[in-house]
């Protein structure tokens, strides 16, 4: 449903800080000026506004957009894709300059990079993304700006990012990560030969009759060292990060005492990530679709999953 005032102001009653915007924007420009819709760009800002009014922070990005930056983070089109990077945040920027430090922009969602000659592509669309809104001057001369590593894979943001873009004001940058691991946990839809779906995630909350599906990697241990790598590279260096995205639906096919096992692994999950993210210095934002929040009726929809967020945030 269409986003009203009163459901952004409902976010905030719920408890929550800061809303991540992800924005198409390809699909409302001009594919030979690159000029984005004045409609559009109107109603972002409108969004946004009751994002600020309500308190809230708002994170505003370029998103999938039909993946013309995610899936050609490669020197063929680095040349063109940089052409739109600055002339969709140069038009972006402007029409936001005014908010303050409540405003962040994000350059990109999830681009897909494989390696360190990928690497360079995306620090050069980061760059581009940096300079254009630097140069729309007023409030972004001095704004917070999230940059998105690798993939957002922790380790291929470990291994690929040694070197941020520059900038003209220091402390200023922030970087992003995704995390939905595991898969076999969070995404994986049917049994492989090459491995199970998991169903119950967490020390205490493994089946005893339905062996097959619980975790063989991915629990707390490796939550914990993927965090702490994250925190070393960046927070330890005075460079916040933000979990742009994590999250896990519910598992349907299942009845009975399988479902309410997976109901409490999913809670103690989500409570987890909540509380280790924010522990080793990294902002975790829920990917929510509208199955935690009715966006219609502004109520919480899954309590159990709430409250096992809030209470992990609190501690």
């Amino acid at each position: 449903p269409k986003i009203t005032k009163e459901f952004v102001a409902f976010v905030k009653q719920s408890g929550f800080s800061a809303i991540r915007l992800p924005v198409s924007w390809d699909q409302y420009a001009n594919q030979t000026t690159g000029e984005i819709d004045a409609a559009w760009l109107a109603r972002v800002k409108e969004v946004v506004q009751y994002g600020v009014d309500s308190d809230l922070y708002v994170i505003v990005n370029i998103h999938w957009d039909d993946g013309w930056l995610e899936n050609n983070v490669v020197a063929a089109e680095q040349a063109n894709n940089n052409i739109k990077q600055k002339a969709f945040w140069e038009q972006i920027a402007t029409q936001l300059r005014d908010f303050d430090e409540h405003v962040l922009f994000a350059s990109a969602n999830e681009p897909n990079v494989k390696d360190a000659a990928q690497m360079a592509v995306l620090n050069s669309y980061h760059q581009t993304f940096i300079d254009a809104v630097r140069a729309t001057g007023g409030k972004n001369a001095h704004r917070v700006l999230v940059l998105q590593g690798p993939d957002t894979d922790i380790d291929k943001t470990n291994k690929l990012w040694t070197q941020l873009p520059t900038d003209s004001i220091a402390n200023k940058l922030m970087a992003e990560i995704h995390f939905y691991s595991p898969w076999n946990y969070t995404g994986m839809t049917k049994d492989e030969n090459w491995g199970n779906q998991f169903f119950y995630w967490g020390k205490g909350f493994h089946s005893t009759t339905d062996t097959a599906h619980n975790p063989t990697w991915g629990e707390e241990d490796y939550v914990d060292a993927q965090f702490k790598l994250m925190k070393t590279q960046f927070v330890d260096k005075g460079i916040p990060v933000i979990m742009g995205e994590f999250g896990t639906g519910v598992r349907k096919n299942l009845t009975g005492a399988d479902l309410q096992l997976h109901l409490d692994g999913r809670a103690y999950y989500l409570n987890y990530l909540t509380k280790q993210a924010i522990a080793n210095g990294l902002v975790p934002f829920l990917w929510d679709i509208g199955e935690l929040l009715d966006r219609t009726n502004n109520k919480v929809l899954d309590q159990k999953a709430f409250d096992a967020l809030m209470t992990g945030a609190a501690q």
